[in-house]
C-alpha cells in the first residue's frame, strides 16, 4: 500500500469482522494547514510537508504488524494526529495510538454510546463550552465550569464524557492539532461535597487520558476564582502530572489582570473581564450536537476479544495502586483542611 492510496482504509481485523463493522469509506487526506501553520508545524513538530504520506505510512505498517487486531482507523487523517501530538516519533505515536483505545475501552461508563446527543444536559448546563475566539496563537479555548454540574442530576462521569466529545470535535481541525488548545477552568462556587467526587481514580483516569491517551496538545491550563479547597484537589491530581503540564497550570484567583496576561480581554467574555459580550454557550452546543454523525461509528468497539493489544494504557505516569489508596485515605483530611 502506497502512501498515496489510502482513499479506502480498512482495519487490520476488518476480516474478522462482519459487512456491519467494516470502516466507512475516508476521503482522501488533503492538507488544509495555511502555509502559516506548515511552517510552525515543521519547526515545532519537525513535521515535512514532502515526507508527510511517508511517515503515515511507516505508522501504518507499525500497526499492522505490532497490532494487528486494534480495530483502529488507518487513514492518513486520523493518524496524522498521533504523528503530530508526539512529534513525528514513530514509537511514541504508536504508544499514542494503542493507549487511546485501551483508554477507550477500559472505562465503558464513559466511553460506551459517546455521541454529542447523549450528553445534551451537560452541554446545556453549561459545564464544558468552548469560547468563540480564539487565543493569539490561533488556540481554542475550552470553558470548564464545574459549579455548574448538579451532582444529584447525574454522575461525574457525564461531564467527563462531554469534555472528551469536545476535545474529540476539536482535535479533528488540522490547526487545533497544530496549534494545541488552552483549557478557562473557574471554579468560582466549588464546595467541598462537589470536590469530593473528584478522587484519585477518577484523577489518574482523566490525567493519563489528558497526557498519554489523546492525540491533543494542552498549551496552558488557566485556574480562576479557586476557592481555597483547590488546594487540596491540586495536591490530589499533581502526583500523576507530568512535570511539562504541571508547569502549564496557572493559577489567578480572582485576580482577572493575572488572567489577562495569558488571555486577552478581547476574547474573553464580560463574566472573566472581557469585551466579547456574555458567555455564549449556545453556539458551541448547536455546533457539536449538529455533529452527531461524526460520532455515531465507535471505532474503538471494532478489536475482536482476541486482540493483543495491551488490557490497559501503558502511562508515562503510571502510579502504584499504594498511592493512589493514600490519596484516598488524605483526600478528605485535605479538603476540610483546605475548606
Amino acid at each position: 500500500m502506497s502512501g498515496n492510496d489510502d482513499s479506502t482504509i480498512t482495519s487490520p481485523s476488518e476480516g474478522s469482522l462482519s459487512t456491519a463493522e467494516v470502516l466507512p469509506e475516508q476521503p482522501k487526506y488533503v492538507c488544509t494547514l495555511s502555509a502559516e501553520l506548515i511552517a510552525k508545524a515543521r519547526e515545532e513538530l519537525q513535521e515535512k510537508p514532502e515526507w508527510r504520506l511517508r511517515d503515515v505510512q511507516a505508522l501504518r505498517d507499525m500497526v499492522c504488524k505490532d497490532y494487528p487486531n486494534l480495530g483502529t482507523r488507518l487513514d492518513d487523517a486520523f493518524l496524522l494526529r498521533f504523528l503530530r501530538a508526539r512529534k513525528f516519533d514513530y514509537d511514541r505515536a504508536l504508544q499514542l495510538l494503542v493507549n487511546y483505545h485501551c483508554c477507550r475501552r477500559s472505562w465503558p461508563e464513559v466511553f460506551t454510546n459517546l455521541r454529542p446527543s447523549a450528553i445534551k444536559p451537560v452541554l446545556e448546563s453549561g459545564f464544558v463550552t468552548v469560547l468563540p475566539h480564539l487565543d493569539s496563537e490561533g488556540r481554542h479555548v475550552v470553558c470548564i465550569r464545574p459549579d455548574r454540574w448538579t451532582p444529584s442530576n447525574y454522575p461525574i462521569t457525564e461531564n467527563i464524557r462531554a469534555i472528551y466529545l469536545t476535545l474529540e470535535k476539536l482535535i479533528q481541525s488540522e490547526e487545533t492539532q497544530v496549534n494545541g488548545i488552552v483549557i478557562l477552568a473557574d471554579y468560582k462556587g466549588v464546595s467541598l461535597s462537589k470536590a469530593s467526587h473528584f478522587g484519585p481514580f477518577i484523577a489518574k483516569k482523566v490525567i493519563g487520558i489528558l497526557q498519554d491517551g489523546f492525540p491533543i496538545r494542552i498549551k496552558a491550563v488557566n485556574i480562576i476564582n479557586e476557592p481555597r479547597i483547590f488546594k487540596g484537589i491540586f495536591a490530589l491530581i499533581k502526583p500523576f502530572l507530568k512535570e511539562k503540564i504541571a508547569n502549564r497550570f496557572f493559577l489567578h484567583g480572582s485576580d482577572m489582570s493575572s488572567l489577562h496576561q495569558n488571555l486577552p480581554p478581547s476574547i474573553l467574555p464580560e463574566e472573566y473581564g472581557g469585551t466579547v459580550g456574555s458567555l455564549d454557550i449556545s453556539t458551541w452546543n448547536d455546533l457539536l450536537l449538529a455533529s452527531e454523525g461524526d460520532f455515531l461509528y465507535d471505532v474503538s468497539q471494532l478489536a475482536p476479544s482476541n486482540d493483543p493489544s495491551p488490557d490497559a494504557p501503558l502511562m508515562s505516569t503510571e502510579v502504584d495502586e499504594k498511592q493512589c489508596d493514600d490519596s484516598l485515605r488524605s483526600l478528605k483530611t485535605q479538603l476540610y483542611y483546605c475548606y
